[in-house]
């Protein structure tokens, strides 16, 4: 699997992502986020790539229904990764377009990821 829920912990979900990532996978991820956010109070995501290869081509990338129902329940979005990535992964993830901030960090700023998400 290249899309995993590995942590709910104080308004804190952390999702792990590696290989190459499909849109079943993705669904199934946004399916367990919307149920989290749906049991009440707000999450901050932290998206954790390992061996990230991209995005899996085809499928039904274009659906937005999860942005719709579920933005008001995000507070921020923090992803690591490699930096060659961060372009396309912030245009996959819209930053700019959503209700709450979405930033980038490396590899090596994990922890800076993690003070970033904590900030208020």
């Amino acid at each position: 699997m290249s899309a995993e829920i590995v942590n709910v912990s104080g308004g804190v979900l952390t999702l792990k992502v590696s290989g190459k990532l499909t849109q079943t996978e993705l669904a199934t991820v946004q399916k367990a986020t919307g149920e989290i956010i749906g049991k009440g109070g707000k999450l901050r995501i932290l998206v954790l790539t390992e061996n990230f290869t991209g995005w899996e081509r085809g499928g039904e990338w274009g659906d937005f229904s999860f942005q719709a129902e579920h933005d008001a329940g995000i507070e921020r979005m923090a992803i690591v990764g490699d930096r060659k990535w961060e372009d396309l992964a912030l245009m996959f993830t819209a930053k700019g377009l959503r209700t709450f901030p979405i930033e980038y960090f490396e590899h090596a700023q994990v922890a800076a990821a993690r003070a970033w998400l904590a900030a208020k």
